[in-house]
This record gives structure tokens, sequence and C-alpha cells, in this order.
């Protein structure tokens, strides 16, 4: 199955690492006019040596203001993917209230700011557009040490739902994928313990926990014509996890 974004302007917030760095990677690969989002100068420096045709941006995501301004400015978005997204890990008895602040205002609150900006373009435009949310399992199951991120991916789960509901007469497509534990550098670094990893591997049919590849790939599917009636769906990316 090939997909060819040639012609398609896309933005990925969170993409100096991770799973958004090599999402924006894979969008210019297939042709997309990529404009890669990250708070952190340096990770987008490092990315557009290695991707010289990528366009950098920097910004501060949890500066709601600052965020309408920039996304603002970048003009005929086709294809957005809001990836960009932070973890406090901590007992549910411990959290402070700066942690929820700061996970809520980077995981829902920059979703919900980006794509409104980048959508009402869109039906400004009259152009439709494709916009994919990444979630987590974690916004469908109990996890410990995870009340807070728990909260924050299932608030997106359901702002994906509601921007499908209103968006589809603007032939906007809104979907959200929700992956596991991912491979990338602060999944490893947060999963390497075997004391925390192996009860969660046990509970997946696959075995193991989820390569990146894998995740960016699904995104590509979303994003692209081969999912044109595909609408409002919640994707799990994760080796079976969910049928457990």
């Amino acid at each position: 199955m090939e997909i060819n974004f040639k012609g398609k302007k896309a933005l990925v917030t969170g993409a100096g690492k991770g799973i958004g760095r090599s999402v924006a990677k894979k969008l210019v690969e297939l042709g997309a006019d990529t404009v890669a989002l990250s708070r952190t100068q340096s990770d987008l420096d490092s990315l557009k040596q290695e991707v010289p045709g990528i366009t950098t941006v920097q910004c501060d995501l949890s500066d709601w203001d600052q965020t309408r301004e920039i996304v603002g400015n970048i003009d005929n978005i086709d294809l957005l993917v809001n990836n960009a997204g932070v973890a406090a890990l901590d007992k549910f008895l411990d959290v402070k209230k700066q942690d929820i602040d700061w996970c809520f205002d980077i995981n829902y609150k920059a979703v919900f700011n980006v794509a409104q900006v980048v959508a009402k373009s869109m039906v400004a435009r009259k152009s439709g557009g494709s916009i994919v949310n990444v979630s987590s399992t974690a916004s469908l199951q109990g996890l410990e040490d995870h009340a807070v991120y728990c909260c924050t991916k299932a608030a997106v789960d359901k702002l994906t739902k509601v921007m499908a509901l209103e968006l589809g007469q603007y032939k906007i497509r809104v979907n959200c994928i929700n992956p596991t534990v991912v491979m990338t550098p602060m999944g490893k670094r947060v999963w390497s313990d075997p004391a925390r990893a192996d009860p969660m591997i046990a509970r997946i049919p696959f075995g193991r926990f989820v390569e990146v590849d894998e995740v960016v790939d699904s995104i590509m599917f979303l994003l692209s014509d081969k999912a044109s009636v595909i609408h409002g769906v919640l994707l799990p990316v994760e080796g079976g996890l969910l049928t457990s």
C-alpha cells in the first residue's frame, strides 16, 4: 500500500524527540512539506541537520497565546499530528498541583489549542484535512503512578470524538492513536526496570512493547487517503494488551 503526501503540508508537534521526530522524518520521506515544532531548539537544530528539507519552529506549547500566534503563522496546513506530551509520574496521594497543571497544559490544552487554530484555517480555506491526536492505552486503563497522565490522555480521546463530530461536515478527518509503551528513549528510561516492565509485558499477547516505527506507520495510514472514511476512531497500537 503506497502512501504519498506530495502537495500536502504537515505540522507535527513534539517533533524534537521520540515518536514526533520519527513522524516528521517519515512525512518528509513521503513527500509532505513538513513543519516540525518543538520547545527545544537544540533538538530542532539536530533534526534540521538530519533532514535539511524540513522546516523547524521553536514553540513552548504551555504558552497558550504564543502558541496560537506561532501556529497561526504557519499557512495552509493539510495534515496535523498532535504528538507533544509529558508525564509526571507519582502516587495518587503524592501528586502535586504543579504536576497536574503541567501535564494538562501540554497533553490536553495544547492539543486543543493547536487543533483549533489549524482546523479554523482548514474550514476557512474549505480544504478539508486530516488530524491525528496521539493518546495512549493509559487513557483506557488504570496504571499505577499514572493518575494524572491517564486523565490527560482520556481527555484527548474524548476531545477527538467531539472534534470528529463537529469537523466532519468540513471534510476534516480526526482520529486518535493509542499506543502502549513505545521504545523511545523516554519509554526505555521509564520502563527499563524489569520490576515495572515485566508485569505489563506479561499482559501483552505479543510479549513485547511497541517499536517507534509501528506507531509511525499507523499514523501515516490515518493521515492518508487510504483511511478516507476512518473518522473519530481511537486506534489501539498495543499488541493485544487491551484484550486482557
